[in-house]
């Protein structure tokens, strides 16, 4: 097994996961700028509560402005950070996403990261059984049952990947389900 960053890290774009996914074996959650949605905060939140979030915005003031206003919502957050020098690129733009790797790994490993073993709870199999994947309503059962589970949704892979990754245990996965069913039937 191989190890990965416990805590999840908290970017602002998709540029920006990229970046990080190269450089550090982690999740990543963007918050597309300052008004980050309902169902945003409420990943992070369920990510901050099950297993930290570092977070990792653009040194200019937008990202500041970010930073500032998730660690209002989350106080114990790990605060990682990279230099202006360091996210500038060729056209003096400033962004996470122009730092070299070994850069953003350093930043993270300063924050505090956790190491841990990645958890192998589901595989591809469970989610054909679950009907999470190849049902014609698999989609829809994934969009709801992330919703209830706080890991928001996903396609079948990064689905299974957020099941283990979030520590979501098969009993949990099982009650939620039989819940959503019971609703139906009524």
């Amino acid at each position: 097994m191989e190890d990965f960053v416990k805590e999840v890290i908290i970017v602002e774009g998709r540029d920006d996961i990229d970046a990080v996914q190269k450089a550090v074996n982690a999740d990543v959650i963007a918050t597309h700028g300052y008004g980050i949605s309902r169902a945003t905060i409420k990943r992070i939140d369920n990510a901050y509560k099950t297993r930290g979030i570092i977070i990792l915005t653009d040194p200019d003031h937008a990202g500041n402005r970010i930073r500032q206003r998730l660690t209002e919502m989350f106080p114990q957050a790990l605060q990682a950070y990279i230099s202006r020098q360091d996210a500038l690129d060729k056209t003096q733009d400033i962004g996470v996403e122009n730092a070299k790797p070994e850069v953003i790994e350093r930043a993270v490993a300063a924050a505090g990261r956790t190491l841990t073993e990645r958890r192998a709870e589901f595989d591809e199999n469970d989610m054909v059984y679950y009907g999470l994947a190849g049902g014609a309503d698999s989609r829809a059962l994934r969009d709801r049952l992330g919703r209830k589970l706080g890991i928001g949704y996903g396609n079948a892979k990064a689905f299974l990947k957020r099941l283990n990754n979030y520590g979501i245990l098969r009993e949990d996965l099982e009650r939620e389900l039989s819940g959503m069913s019971e609703a139906v039937k009524e």
